[in-house]
């Protein structure tokens, strides 16, 4: 590779890339060569800290993504606008180093226990209630995080969420703020309603309007950004067979394994504690006692029933099951391998109190046959070449790909396979295409635009996988045969809808100045009549709600107010509010609930002013 860029730099290429530098420094100077060098992998500059292109199209993904799924599976990718999206991307980016840095300035700060808290208690992450490692990390590899990368995003997410909770929950509100919207929230309106149904079949569009929308919206008619990617991948457990276990090995770890087995002891014992209402001494007199009546030939589990008082054991007559060294703390367990069978100990002082340990049994270790354990054994020693051989196997992948012009020869040096994916968009496919890690590699500048292979990849702590594109197949202008259908049944809803609303303008204008009664129906339709209806109210469009609501409460009982409002299916309502009733007063509960939620939406609006303040006093600069 160094020899061919040798070779061309004495060619014609190289001379005219050089005639290029050449003008570009004569029109712009060398400041602006080297700046432009210097920040072609920035995006944005905030107060000294960099945003860079590849966090920006790590974004730009994600919120693609989310919109995919918002909008569902309908939905066209092709519209979207990417010049938008990456403004967008880019402004929430801008916004968090912001609010990070707020968090800083104002000494926010949590543990690194607190942190592993949220992990562990977080339901997705959890099999039948509990953490589960592997589930954790399924969860965020779906999200394109390594276990690292998703600890410091958690960290920067709980910090901006203490700075948020901070400012916004010291807002408050005044009595008198409850009051008027708890007025406005229990007032009901009286109104009727006619509902005028669009027919887009009944609306006639030419070939000619067709063509013209298409020409004026032609980037809204455009094929998706795919890539179809070549790709090789590297899987821990295809080691397994490769590496080869020493025997002698093998049996040194047979025998460090039975090493580390000991008998167990079966004890039972009477706990007399020593806390803030028992003195060291009356607990040492009391445990005495018992011992006396030990000797005397009491029954131990009657004692421990009757004065032991560890809640755990007593009911048992102390009982405390089989358990090896290491299972109680140092006194007792000093104590406990002293006794023969059946026998009971002195009085043992221990950080929980006194006791008296009496040995119920032992049993001895049972020590496994080589045979049993030699394949647990064989493939904990292989695991261990095995983590060993992948990390090396994988650096050798990454210098490979580096330095080849295409997969070919890192796939064979490596004894692996070079595979072919389905196209995909920017929004992700199946599979390992699935990755955002793969997706935002495969859309990257150095592997779509200058073919390069990637740097690996890791999928999940078992796979490394390394890609490059196969075939770009850029946003392409889809015919206008492709599209016509969509574009007349559009063009056909809004003409219908366009009719309605002169219609209505034209009823609520007669309605208004008297010449049309107001009580007649119109076009074969009656006024529908509702009474009493809230802000909430359930079986009327939410769109027919809004327009009522927004109406001024009329003069008189024979001045009613008029509007009207497009429905999501192209249908037109024209509505006629009657009345505004004022609803009961609000109940305290109620008045808390409101104050809670108004004292929310100002802390909301404080901290959407605080964050606009720290924009307007940073220094940014977008590249």
């Amino acid at each position: 590779m160094l020899q061919n860029i040798r070779d061309n730099s004495q060619g014609w290429i190289a001379k005219t890339i050089i005639g290029l530098i050449v003008v570009l420094m004569a029109l712009t100077g060398f400041e602006a060569i080297f700046q432009a060098a210097s920040h072609s992998q920035d995006a944005a500059k905030v107060n000294g800290e960099t945003i860079s292109q590849n966090e920006l199209s790590q974004a730009v993904d994600m919120q693609r993504r989310q919109l995919m799924q918002q909008l569902g599976k309908d939905f066209d990718p092709a519209l979207l606008d990417e010049k938008m999206l990456r403004e967008a991307a880019l402004k929430g980016l801008i916004d968090r180093k912001l609010l990070l840095e707020g968090a800083k300035d104002a000494k926010f700060a949590f543990s690194e226990a607190a942190l592993d808290q949220v992990i562990l208690q977080t339901p997705e992450f959890q099999v039948d209630g509990k953490f589960d490692a592997n589930r954790f990390d399924q969860v965020i590899r779906q999200m394109g995080y390594g276990r690292l990368q998703f600890r410091e995003m958690l960290a920067e997410e709980m910090l901006i969420g203490q700075l948020r909770t901070g400012l916004a929950g010291s807002s408050f509100v005044t009595d008198k703020q409850v009051e008027a919207f708890a007025r406005l929230e229990k007032q009901t309106r009286d109104f009727a309603s006619l509902t005028f149904k669009a027919n887009p079949a009944a609306v006639k569009v030419s070939d000619e309007e067709v063509k013209a929308h298409y020409d004026q919206h032609a980037k809204e008619f455009m094929t998706p950004d795919q890539v179809v990617i070549d790709y090789i991948e590297l899987k821990k457990s295809a080691f397994f067979d490769q590496v080869k276990v020493d025997p002698a090995e093998l049996q040194a770890l047979y025998e460090k394994e039975i090493a580390n087995l000991a008998e167990q002891r079966h004890a039972a014992h009477i706990l007399i504690d020593v806390n803030d209402k028992v003195s060291e001494a009356q607990a040492k007199a009391k445990i005495e006692e018992i011992q006396q009546r030990l000797a005397k030939g009491e029954d131990f589990a009657a004692l421990a029933k009757e004065f032991s008082q560890d809640a755990g054991s007593a009911a048992s007559g102390g009982d405390l099951g089989f358990a090896g060294p290491g299972a109680y703390d140092a006194e007792f367990e000093d104590a406990l391998y002293k006794l023969n069978k059946d026998q009971v100990s002195p009085p043992v002082r221990s950080e929980f109190g006194y006791h008296l340990i009496k040995l119920l049994g032992v049993e001895a270790p049972q020590v496994p046959t080589f045979a049993s354990l030699k394949d647990k054994l064989t493939r904990e020693l292989k695991t261990q070449q095995v983590e060993q051989r992948f990390v090396e196997v994988t650096k050798q992948l990454e210098d490979s790909a580096f330095e080849a012009s295409d997969l070919a020869q890192p796939a064979q040096d490596l004894g692996l396979k070079v595979q072919t994916s389905a196209p995909f968009g920017r929004e992700g496919g199946d599979g390992i295409t699935a990755n955002r890690q793969v997706v935002q590699a495969a859309f990257s500048e150095e592997v779509i635009d200058e073919g390069a292979n990637s740097s690996a990849i890791e999928l999940d702590p078992e796979t490394v996988l390394v890609l490059r594109v196969k075939e770009h197949r850029k946003p392409e202008q889809l015919p206008l045969e492709a599209v016509a259908q969509r574009i007349s049944e559009h063009l056909a809803k809004e003409k219908a809808t366009a009719e309605l609303k002169a219609k209505a303008d034209k009823l609520i204008a007669g309605l208004r100045d008297g010449s049309i009664a107001a009580g007649a129906g119109h076009d074969g339709q009656t006024w529908k009549v509702q009474e009493a209806v809230s802000r909430g109210q359930e079986g009327i469009d939410p769109v027919e709600l809004q327009a009522v609501f927004r109406l001024a409460k009329p003069a008189g009982k024979d001045k009613p107010e008029y509007a009207s409002a497009v429905l999501a299916d192209g249908s037109l309502v024209v509505v006629q509010l009657r009345g505004v009733n004022e609803g009961a007063a609000a109940t305290d509960e109620e008045k808390q609930q409101i104050r809670r939620y108004l004292a929310s939406r100002a802390g909301q609006q404080d901290f959407a002013a605080y964050r606009k303040q720290l924009a307007a006093t940073a220094e940014i600069t977008r590249y």
